[in-house]
């Protein structure tokens, strides 16, 4: 195999699969990345067994071939060059140089052969959007994604695609977040978990305006502009998430969201580092929140202004749950819902997009007692 490849070229295809090569790989050929030619172009490819990354670029090809070549000390070496032509040759024995007018560099690849097969998804269930909104949905889901191994469904995004619009749905058991998109849509309804660490990659490495999705029984993959990321979906039943959420909230509060996302980070600094509760007081036109820690011998109590008209109430959340979920309010004011203490508050942005809505939960905590 022989061809020749600008380094910057190379190194941002190697920079766009490398999240697929495991850090600790249990066999050694899964620390490598796999150079194909391809109708003239350079095809790369990465995989975990979970995840696979497929990335094209232009190259010149002067023999075909193809090898596998470690990843991180090629992609350590091709950083530290500047923007200058590279010219590879793999022998028989798949002895790999590469040359540059810099100088001369030799790593010992592994047989193709070798490489793990990757999914096949000609069967699959295709589905056509744009990579904005894909990217849109994970990144207002992602904070919400479970980390116990215990509650597997919930360690991923929720993809519950329908005729009239796609819900995207992620929670921990302490914050849920649904995210409606009604621009995009199947005639064949469609289900699936994706796990975290695929969206995240499928985030950070689409690099075109169009996105294509395909789903099979085991498998998505997200093809866009050069760039095709293949996952392991999560075969378990997603929780019936719409039971928790409640439907008769009469008490409605309207707020300034940087306002009560900095006063809430003020005021946690004072609550206790285990429990970080704090509680809010709510009363006509204005919103009290506090957090003591008995421990330390320390409180903290701030007010702010906001719009609300309903009977008073005192409600406890975890500081960095609620947090979190003000951090992923769109728009300057943020709309909460409540009915009573121990269900779960609602919020949505104040204002939304076409076609988009909105929707997140925060469970609450039980309350101490002090005064």
């Amino acid at each position: 195999m022989k061809f020749s490849v600008s380094s910057n070229d190379l190194n941002g295809g190697l920079s766009a699969v490398i999240g697929a090569v495991p850090n600790k790989a249990t066999l050694p050929i899964l620390e490598t990345i796999l150079f194909e030619s391809e109708d003239g172009r350079l095809k790369l490819t990465a995989t975990d067994l979970e995840i696979s990354i497929i990335e094209y670029i232009d190259a010149e090809i002067e023999e075909d071939g193809s090898v596998a070549i470690p990843a991180r000390r090629l992609l350590d070496t091709l950083r530290q060059l500047p923007n200058i032509p590279v010219f590879f040759e793999v022998d028989a024995d798949q002895n790999v140089e590469f040359k540059t007018d810099k100088g001369k560099y030799k790593l010992v690849g592994e047989e193709a052969d070798e490489f793990p097969e990757i999914p096949d998804m000609e069967a699959g269930e295709t589905l056509n959007t744009d990579t904005e909104l894909i990217q849109n949905a994970i990144s207002k889901t992602m904070f919400a994604v479970s980390t116990d191994d215990l509650r597997p469904a919930m360690m991923g995004v929720y993809f519950d695609i329908g005729e009239e619009a796609t819900k995207f749905v992620a929670t921990d058991g302490h914050r849920l977040v649904r995210f409606v998109n009604k621009n995009f849509t199947s005639e064949t309804p469609l289900s699936f978990i994706v796990p975290d660490k695929a969206l995240n990659l499928v985030s950070k490495a689409l690099d075109g305006a169009d996105c294509e999705l395909k789903v099979s029984s085991d498998h998505a993959q997200f093809k866009s502009g050069s760039t095709i990321v293949i996952t392991r979906l999560i075969n378990e039943q997603y929780p019936n998430y719409e039971s928790v959420i409640p439907r008769d909230n009469d008490k409605n509060l309207l707020i300034d969201k940087n306002q009560m996302l900095s006063t809430v980070r003020r005021v946690s600094v004072f609550s206790s580092s285990s429990t970080r509760q704090i509680r809010l007081q709510l009363e006509r036109d204005k919103l009290t929140i506090r957090a003591e820690d008995l421990d330390m011998s320390s409180e903290a109590k701030e007010t702010i202004a906001c719009e609300y008209s309903a009977d008073s109430m005192e409600i406890g959340f975890n500081a960095k749950y609620l947090a979190d979920v003000l951090s992923n309010v769109d728009g300057d004011e943020a709309k909460f819902e409540f009915s009573t203490p121990n269900r779960a508050g609602i919020v949505k942005p104040a204002e939304e997009e076409d076609g988009e809505e909105m929707l997140m939960l925060v469970m609450p905590v039980m309350l101490n007692s002090y005064a």
